[in-house]
């Protein structure tokens, strides 16, 4: 225990001395002191030993015994007393026996002194028990006394507004939690209670909001949408539809609480989503008509509402994907209230939701769209494609027959309201004919009347519009692609590749008929792109329409490639088509960055077409190559990063004309895609693969080296970045930026747990992770004290009092963990790690936070590590035992 003194001593040190030195001089000093006693205990000891055994060797009175008689010499007769037989004759000894010396009386050990004793009492103290929870009062000791002088000296115990908000708030809070406790004993008191309790928060943050300025707009509109989750989460698990009724009405009066008068639709309709989404679950779950309809009309009303008062054109693009998704969302609920209707086969169909959610969305497309006839054509086609495709993936289900025919009904007004809008008389005619055939075919095949009668009238509509066509002709302008230079191109191309199959079919494995295959092949390939390439280039088609239509060539061609792939007879062709395929998509990927780095959008307009057409033909490629393992995995890994940089890009676009977004969510949004790509490739690998199975273990390895790269290029700019959460609070660890580290690090925890990698690499996996833990909560701390604290973020944080205090509290917390799981599961060298950690950190409060007692950064340091030091000797006082065999008593004994 002589460290335990030299730390003693160093503390005493530190405050005597005023520094290092004093430090140093006093464990040095403790140190000495500890072995000193040790060594006068043990002369102590040695002294006591060598009293006792020479008092043991020589008796206090010994009884001499009669000298044996000389052989040459007679002994005298001994006279005879007859009178006095009481009294025994004395013995003398012979002449030649020694006499027997005094006897010596043993010497009383002295006992020992005051000082003595007082030395012994602290030295038992500080080594004898519970040795962290005796220095942890010693620190707290120090740090309470410190915080009494400075709350004395500042006024500190006054309770302000905040903190009164605050106490009400956790009372509101332990309410719903009692009435979760009390749920199932007594139900009616236990809903009333989390409602009310809830409702109790909500206005909290109103009054902390609006009445004392004490909580932001973004804060207060994130409070609010976790009560309303909260409820809707309590709802469902309680099965209580007012509970989700009262959660809902909340819900939708959220945003006039925390209203600034800004008038941001965006954020707006973007919670009235995240809303939806809560109502769609729910619909997931509980048949509740009520709380579907009473969210579709709060949701069509106030955006109704928004859009007379406040919609302007150049808010289309930011209003547009909302209607779109509330549409997509209110045509899914009503399914949903059939599903989970507990009487399916007699479920009421949702009238309201099933034809109001159509009709208010195509009159709220029209005022979008200022009632244009194209577009809103071309939406009222979409929504009849959408409507058609789910009937007819409903066709086979016979319990949602009255819900698949409405969609039928609906998809056919759709159709029939478009084509008026979009197209000439003469195409409208062929278009009535064909919808009308399709109707009647309809109406035979569900053996009804009403499609066939509609089928009919359609037919008479054709008629009038070929009249019409007759009447008013006009003269088409040329196509693109429909001249002679494309076509005189593919001709080449043809001829090219009907060569390439003549000498596939005919020609022999080798020699002039090989490179004739190969040659034509090239050939084919070359006329292919200049030809497409004279028709992209042309000067009415911006970089962005240029940039969409090769990423469709590219990845057309790849298509081409891997279906002629498996039908290739000759070896060297059929390998020539299979690595063909990974090039161009190679070059559709350089198309993708090339165009990003111009600002083009890839999720918008024709780069959008383009990504579809990449998703299309990407599925198909890889299944053409699958018999080729090393061009099957190259194809598919290549596929994947360009996923992976479409996305990205796509993202981080998008975000630079967000300026109302932090770095933070910026850094979030654009690794979401490599974090996707990266638990899919840790918990799918199936997915990952698809459909090329056969090669799921390669493919894992080349997509997850790719992943691992970019992993470590997220986590080492995460590390850097102060990492703004704007317009929403920051809030340690659940900021983006900690969760982006959060996540790299649990990225890195399995993978390097992976069975696929070595033994000598997983076996690595504690280290790693423990010191990549260590730096992930260090940088964790210093952005907490730069957003909440106001440090800057620079160099000079470690001079900052408040860097201090955090990362004395951080370190500390670390220790006590890994104290106590080392201490409890019996891993001294995780034991070990946090107590060296935790010296470290007594060694930092001397050396740095104890010059700061005066103020309450070193107040805190002090008290935060003593109460840790107390928590280490409450869990595990002593350290893990290390397994030694035990030794039978017997075997002492012998």
């Amino acid at each position: 225990m002589f460290v335990v003194w030299g730390i003693v001593g160093a503390i005493i040190g530190a405050f005597a001395g005023q520094g290092f030195g004093g430090a140093v001089a006093g464990f040095a000093i403790g140190f000495l002191w500890g072995r000193t006693s040790r060594l006068r205990r043990d002369l102590d000891d040695a002294r006591r030993s060598i009293d006792a055994f020479v008092a043991g060797a020589v008796p206090a009175a010994p009884t001499p015994m009669p000298a044996a008689p000389s052989p040459s010499v007679a002994p005298p007769p001994a006279p005879v007393e007859p009178l006095a037989p009481a009294q025994p004759p004395p013995l003398r000894p012979a002449a030649p026996a020694p006499a027997a010396p005094p006897p010596v009386a043993p010497r009383e050990p002295a006992g020992p002194t005051l000082g003595d004793r007082l030395t012994a009492a602290i030295k038992r103290w500080f080594t004898e028990g519970n040795v962290p929870v005796k220095i942890g009062m010693l620190v707290l000791f120090a740090g309470i006394a410190a915080f009494l002088k400075y709350a004395a000296d500042t006024g500190l115990l006054r309770v302000p507004m905040s903190v009164r908000l605050t106490i009400v708030a956790l009372v509101a809070i332990a309410g719903v939690a009692f009435g979760w406790v009390q749920r199932d004993r007594r139900r009616a008191f236990a809903l009333s209670l989390q409602g009310g309790a809830i409702g109790v928060l909500v206005m909290t943050v109103f009054a902390a909001y609006r009445m004392y300025g004490l909580l932001p707009a973004g804060a207060t509109f994130a409070l609010l949408i976790v009560f309303v989750g909260a409820l809707g989460v309590l709802a469902v698990l309680q099965d209580a539809l007012a509970l989700a009724v009262l959660g809902l009405v909340a819900g939708f009066a959220a945003p006039i609480i925390a209203s600034t008068g800004q008038g941001n639709h965006v954020a707006l309709f973007s919670y009235y989503a995240v809303l939806n989404l809560g109502i769609l679950g729910i619909a997931w779950k509980k048949a509740w008509r009520v709380l579907n309809v009473l969210g579709f009309v709060g949701t069509f009303g106030v955006g109704t509402l928004w859009g007379v008062l406040s919609y302007r054109p150049e808010f289309f693009a930011s209003t547009e994907p909302f209607l779109v998704l509330h549409f997509l969302l209110y045509l899914a609920v009503p399914w949903l209230h059939v599903l989970r209707s507990p009487k399916r086969g007699r479920a009421i169909l949702d009238g309201c939701l099933m034809f109001g959610n159509p009709i208010a969305s195509l009159l709220l497309q029209g005022a979008l769209l200022d009632w244009r006839p194209m577009p809103l054509a071309l939406s009222a086609l979409i929504a009849a494609g959408i409507y058609i495709a789910i009937a007819f993936a409903l066709r086979k289900r016979d319990d949602m027959t009255l819900l698949r025919d409405t969609w039928a009904v609906l998809a056919v007004a759709f159709s029939t309201i478009a084509v008026p809008l979009a197209l000439s008389a003469s195409v409208t005619s062929s278009v009535f004919a064909l919808e009308g055939a399709g109707l009647i075919w309809l109406g035979f095949r569900q053996g009804r009347r009403l499609p066939r009668w509609a089928g009919i009238g359609l037919q008479l509509a054709a008629a009038v519009a070929w009249l019409f066509a007759i009447t008013f002709r006009y003269t088409p302008g040329q196509m693109p692609i429909l001249n002679a230079t494309f076509i005189g191109g593919m001709l080449l191309v043809v001829g090219a590749g009907i060569g390439v199959w003549q000498f596939d079919r005919h020609g022999t494995s080798r020699g002039a008929s090989a490179l004739a295959r190969i040659g034509l092949l090239a050939w084919a390939a070359i006329w292919w792109l200049v030809a497409f390439a004279d028709q992209i280039g042309v000067p009415a088609l911006d970089d962005a329409t240029q940039a969409a239509c090769w990423a469709m060539l590219l990845s057309a061609t790849a298509l081409l490639l891997a279906l002629a792939c498996p039908r290739a007879r000759k070896l060297d062709l059929g390998v020539t088509l299979a690595f063909g395929v990974p090039l161009f998509l190679i070059g559709s990927t350089g198309v993708v960055l090339d165009a990003a780095n111009a600002g083009t959008q890839w999720m918008a307009g024709w780069p959008l077409v383009a990504v579809v057409v990449m998703a299309v033909t990407g599925w198909f490629t890889l299944r053409g190559v699958a018999a080729h393992r090393v061009a099957a995995v190259a194809t598919s890994t290549i596929g994947w990063v360009r996923w992976l940089a479409v996305f990205t890009v796509s993202i981080a676009l998008a975000l630079d004309t967000a300026t109302t977004l932090g770095q933070g969510w910026r850094m979030l949004a654009v690794s979401l895609p490599t974090l996707s790509l990266a638990g899919l490739t840790l918990w799918g690998p199936r997915w990952l693969a698809a459909p090329l199975h056969e090669h799921a273990r390669d493919i894992r390895l080349t997509v997850g080296a790719c992943v691992a790269i970019g992993m470590v290029a997220i986590g080492i700019a995460a590390l850097g970045a102060a990492g703004s959460p704007r317009p929403l609070p920051f809030v340690p660890v659940l900021n983006p930026v900690d969760l982006l580290l959060v996540a790299a690090l649990l990225f890195v925890a399995r993978a390097i747990g992976d069975a696929a990698l070595p033994d000598e690499v997983r076996r690595t996996r504690p280290a790693v992770l423990a010191a990549l833990f260590f730096v992930v909560a260090t940088s964790m701390t210093l952005r907490a004290t730069h957003h909440l604290g106001g440090v800057p973020w620079n160099g000079d944080m470690a001079a900052s009092n408040l860097v201090q205090l955090s990362l004395t509290v951080v370190w500390s917390v670390i220790g006590v963990v890994a104290w106590v799981l080392g201490s409890k599961r019996g891993q001294r060298m995780l034991w070990l790690a946090g107590a060296v950690t935790m010296a470290l950190v007594l060694l930092k409060l001397l050396l740095v936070d104890r010059g700061h007692l005066g103020n309450l950064f070193g107040i805190a340091s002090f008290i935060a590590y003593g109460l840790l030091c107390t928590v280490i000797g409450y869990l595990a006082p002593a350290p893990p035992r290390q397994g030694v065999p035990s030794v039978p008593e017997s075997s002492h004994e012998s």
